[in-house]
């Protein structure tokens, strides 16, 4: 131990507080938060502690440590979050996974409140559901909701003055308010349907269906009736299909873990009042040293470190020491009060148990993959003669239509999965016409002229075949890149068998098409068609939009800009 570590452990504050353990390259190598500093500091280095075997390694590489002092406990545990997130210390439990997750916002405040995809819960007087994970739960929610409930989904002022209604009222799937046809009142019995069915309130939706539908058919208004019946057919039958449990009104969330190994998978099941909307999981290869405690607390602090809101209960599969702490921050980032609760029996107990069987399940589907890309990367190694199996590949292709609105992206597969903070766009910019190799070749010497802030790839994917390859080479050469490991991997018209083309090679490798490499390979150029293909389409629906508004009397500068 150094003296200036030994000086700092001497003069430790005694008040709540955060500090960081750094190695002696000064890098932060972990993280963590205390109700008194002194105490809990010291403890990592008092003579014949009983550590973990992971905790033994950190304190042997700590060369220097930073407090920081806070107000109180809960200060410190929100400050630690920030921190781990930002800075990703290697002795930390650290969530991959930090992307914000889709709520659906639906502002009752409004005259005609119309339903909305954000991604940031604010406190604006909106109602929010969710998060809706993977998003094709919230595709499907929403298609039912479009179906069955006559909503506007226009983005125009609604003040019942229009001249004519759009298709969507033709269709019946608008009531048309911004003609007058349906008043404020009126819309609103709507959006009280629509939330009775978000908040899972079925009971009392179906009730009132059926009321005013019969009230309708009394007063012989039949065709109102009909619609009624076809809105109250169509609710139960994707209830039917889609409730999957129903243990209470309350929304939860409900954390499971597995272990295989040393690798460990955690489950978040997404309840809401008894309807599971989605689920999201969190593997790491390598935690066999870290409890089961540790990575419940890390994935609940980190998890709703976001701007989303959580549930009114957390259901864990083990007490934590912090209970009582995480229940008042999760309260105050919710505005009322949250449990966290580690149920030993009954319903709630069943649904730990139901996210632990998810996550007993991930854990060996990710560890198939795991060998099956290791396979991989020894078969590309062979394949291309490299050094070492590749950990970082990137994928290039190039989109466009006849030369139009020319695209091109980079995507990233590292250690086993697509890294999509890595990913990059490009609008080419020296290329007129279809010029698919010189727009490779450009966006290549662009990637790799100064490799921003990126690490290095162990291998360059290229979608096409000789040409691009040719193209995309001169762009490494010219930027002085060319050791890069690079191949082109394209089809021959009507076959079926993938062709790997190398450098000095003429004739292209054939590819087994059930080989590890082979999927590797696709997944990767699959990834970036798509990519490529998106950015393509959404410059060119602004380029098509572009000139209408330049039509529209009244349409700023600003505005046509902006499109």
């Amino acid at each position: 131990m150094t003296s200036t570590l030994q000086s700092k452990l001497d003069h430790l504050p005694g008040n709540p507080g955060v500090y960081l353990f750094k190695n002696a390259h000064g890098e932060i190598i972990y993280i963590g938060k205390a109700a008194v500093l002194a105490d809990r500091v010291r403890s990592y280095f008092q003579k014949g502690a009983d550590h973990s075997p992971k905790t033994n390694l950190l304190v042997s590489q700590v060369a220097d440590l930073e407090t920081m002092v806070t107000r109180s406990e809960l200060e410190a545990l929100i400050l630690e979050s920030n921190l781990v997130k930002r800075h990703r210390p290697r002795f930390n439990v650290v969530l991959r996974d930090d992307k914000q997750y889709p709520y659906v916002r639906l502002p009752i405040k409004e005259d005609f409140p119309r339903l909305s995809i954000v991604r940031r819960v604010q406190k604006d007087g909106a109602l929010y559901y969710g998060p809706y994970t993977p998003a094709n739960a919230l595709r499907e929610t929403l298609k039912v909701i479009k179906h069955a409930f006559p909503l506007a989904t226009c983005s125009i002022d609604i003040d019942g003055k229009a001249d004519r209604a759009c298709i969507e009222f033709e269709i019946k799937r608008c009531m048309a308010p911004c003609t007058g046809n349906q008043s404020k009142e009126d819309y609103h019995q709507i959006v009280k349907q629509v939330r009775q069915f978000l908040e899972g309130r079925d009971h009392e939706l179906l009730d009132d269906l059926r009321t005013r539908m019969e009230a309708s058919a009394g007063r012989e208004e039949f065709e109102e009736a009909a619609r009624l019946r076809d809105r109250l057919f169509k609710i139960e039958r994707m209830l039917e299909k889609q409730r999957i449990t129903q243990t209470s009104a309350t929304d939860q969330d409900v954390i499971g873990l597995a272990r295989q190994g040393a690798a460990v998978d955690l489950q978040i099941l997404f309840v809401r009042s008894g309807l599971l909307i989605g689920r999201k999981d969190f593997f790491w290869g390598e935690s066999a040293d870290a409890p089961d405690e540790e990575l419940v607390r890390s994935a609940i602090e980190q998890f709703y470190n976001k701007d989303g809101q959580p549930p009114k209960e957390v259901l864990v599969p083990t007490d934590l020491e912090d209970t009582a702490l995480i229940e008042q921050w999760l309260s105050d980032k919710r505005g009322e009060p949250v449990r966290v609760l580690a149920p030993e029996r009954g319903t709630k107990h069943q649904l730990v148990r139901l996210a632990e069987e998810n996550a007993a399940a991930s854990v060996a589907s990710h560890l198939r993959d795991e060998e099956l890309d290791r396979q991989a990367g020894e078969e590309l190694k062979r394949l291309l003669r490299l050094e070492n199996a590749p950990r970082r590949i990137e994928g290039f292709d190039i989109s466009n239509t006849m030369g139009d609105q020319s695209v091109a992206s980079m995507v990233v597969w590292e250690d086993g999965q697509m890294k999509k903070s890595d990913y990059r766009r490009f609008k080419i910019k020296t290329v007129q016409g279809a010029n698919d190799f010189a727009s490779m070749q450009e966006v290549v010497t662009r990637r790799y002229s100064a490799m921003e802030d990126l690490a290095h790839p162990d291998l360059v994917i290229i979608d096409g075949g000789l040409g691009q390859l040719t193209a995309a080479m001169e762009g490494l050469k010219q930027v002085g890149q060319q050791r890069i490991p690079i191949l082109g991997l394209a089809k021959a018209r009507g076959d079926k068998e993938e062709r790997v083309f190398l450098a000095g090679r003429k004739n292209p490798i054939v590819l087994k098409p059930q080989s590890p490499a082979t999927h590797l390979l696709q997944r990767i150029r699959d990834e970036a068609h798509r990519f490529a293909i998106t950015f393509h389409r959404k410059l060119r629906a602004k380029a098509l939009m572009s000139p209408r508004l330049n039509q529209i009397a009244g349409a700023s500068s600003s505005t046509r800009s902006n499109v």
